[in-house]
């Protein structure tokens, strides 16, 4: 659940964030609505969305991708808009198009702050993921409450540590993944301009 939540964040967000960085007057919204989302309790926008779509596991996708927008969409935005304008301008005196200079030599060099909003909505959304038992998506929040009914600690502990293991793994893969990416594409980008 968590990972198919944060492939569609993504698919959603880094449109989003780009669509940020480009109009002006779609900003303030874009980035409004984010912010709205996140701060709405995470088992009331999976309980409206369960009114919506009924109860299950997509109603947990769904919820999970919405409340991992934020830091996605953001850092999307603050990657690009941080990106060195004076590199900006040579790609510009290149010839290159808008669209050429984005997926080229701005994304790349906005790859390492992008990376870590997705690095946190992904933490995020396995914390979050704790509540997918209360809409009918099973899952280790399951074993908590299911725990918490009986009062029995040891599937309360398993669940609940079961969670952290999950967060810690997938932070430090995700960090290992991002040095070697961020290897992979910022060297590339800034030579695409140089030359």
């Amino acid at each position: 659940m968590v990972i198919a939540a944060v492939l569609c964040s993504i698919a959603v967000g880094l449109p989003l964030g780009i669509a940020a960085y480009y109009f002006r007057r779609g900003r303030k919204v874009i980035l409004f609505i984010s912010d709205v989302l996140q701060t709405i309790p995470s088992l009331a926008l999976l309980g409206i969305i369960m009114i919506l779509v009924g109860a299950g596991k997509l109603t947990v996708i769904i919820g999970l991708t919405l409340y991992s927008l934020l830091p996605i969409v953001r850092n999307t935005y603050l990657g690009l808009s941080e990106v060195d304008p004076g590199v900006k301008e040579a790609a510009r005196g290149m010839g290159m198009s808008r669209f050429y200079r984005l997926f080229k030599v701005e994304l790349p060099l906005a790859f390492p702050v992008l990376f870590t909003g997705i690095r946190i909505a992904t933490v995020n959304a396995i914390g979050t993921t704790v509540f997918a038992a209360s809409v009918g998506g099973g899952g280790l929040g399951s074993v908590i409450y299911k725990g918490i009914r009986v009062m029995n600690m040891k599937w309360i502990l398993f669940g609940t540590l079961s969670l952290m293991i999950m967060a810690i793994i997938f932070d430090i893969v995700m960090g290992i993944i991002e040095k070697r990416l961020n290897n992979k594409f910022s060297g590339p980008a800034i030579r695409k301009v140089a030359e």
